[in-house]
């Protein structure tokens, strides 16, 4: 054997130093991930709990809002109830003298409206005496063409009513201007069936109980159907005094008939005509004369006259 001595390894004891990090290259991506967030975020974060953990508890803070909020809305409730109940009596005693005035208001209207009736009575009376006075023995034909008196006989009743999906407002115009596409009877359809009564040889003529004369006029005021300024709602009555079955036929075949049955074919207007064994129609609101005059001497001289001014009655 070789006489050299061996010697034990050497180990050191040293810590071996650490194995760099892959990323060391990128320390600035490192250093972003590693503090996302700011440290201005953090330090805010930590005075918030050190805060918390000091003051009162969230629940009693959320509790003693609630309260307050409770007694700030009572209070206003409150408040409100004690003026409502301060102003309750002035509310009511304008009301109260609101619908005095309106019931002394209506009540002034009825007896105005019984004395109108009253003071037109007396002057159709006294018409009537003046016809009789200067009209001899023509005094009640007079009477009865100018409707000053209410009259009764044979004659025709013709109803005229809205179809039944009319509606209560206005709508586009039908194919002709003089129609209507709503399904409600309008002024002017009246117009025409009162002109072909008329031409058909009626005497009198009345709707829902309104005298017609020759200044009677037929009117609209939105929806309404105004008759010499009273309104009349639907149903229409017509009643005409004269022969019923001629005055049928013969406004059935008039022009104003076939209009008629044009606006119940199309337009669904609902119509019913039938002739009446008797018929009875009230006398015409007083009569104002403006213009006409008597003319003293005989027929033909107020004939003459009449065709030299163009005015006359009928």
């Amino acid at each position: 054997m070789c006489g050299m001595s061996q010697q034990p390894p050497v180990r050191s004891t040293e810590t071996p130093s650490p194995r760099p990090r892959l990323d060391a290259s990128m320390s600035l991506l490192t250093n972003v991930m590693d503090h996302s967030l700011d440290d201005g975020y953090a330090e805010a974060a930590a005075r918030r709990g050190e805060t918390g953990r000091s003051g009162l508890p969230r629940t009693l803070r959320a509790k003693l809002g609630l309260a307050f909020g409770l007694v700030l809305v009572a209070v206003v409730v409150t408040i409100g109830a004690a003026e409502a109940r301060i102003s309750a009596p002035t509310l009511a005693k304008e009301r109260g003298e609101l619908i005095d005035r309106i019931e002394r208001g209506n009540s002034n209207a009825d007896e105005l409206a019984k004395s109108v009736d009253k003071l037109r009575g007396e002057v159709g009376e006294k018409q009537r005496q003046a016809l009789e006075k200067h009209g001899g023995a023509k005094g009640d034909l007079v009477a009865l063409l100018a409707g000053a008196t209410e009259v009764t006989g044979p004659g025709l009743k013709l109803v005229v009513n809205d179809a039944k999906h009319a509606e209560s407002g206005g709508g586009g115009p039908r194919e002709r201007a003089d129609f209507s596409d709503t399904g409600r009877v309008r002024d002017h359809d009246m117009q025409r069936v009162v002109n072909g009564l008329w031409e058909a040889g009626a005497e009198a003529v009345s709707i829902n109980g309104q005298r017609l004369t020759a200044l009677s006029a037929i009117r609209a005021a939105g929806d309404a159907i105004l008759v010499d300024n009273k309104p009349l709602g639907p149903p229409y009555t017509v009643l005409a005094v004269g022969d019923g079955q001629r005055l049928s036929t013969r406004f059935q075949d008039s022009a104003d008939g076939q209009y008629l049955h044009v606006l119940k074919e199309n337009y669904h207007i609902r119509t019913s005509i039938s002739a009446q064994d008797k018929v009875r129609l009230p006398a015409a609101p007083s009569l104002i004369v403006r213009t006409a005059e008597p003319i003293a001497g005989g027929a033909g001289k107020g004939g003459a006259e009449t065709a030299d001014t163009g005015k006359g009655t009928s």
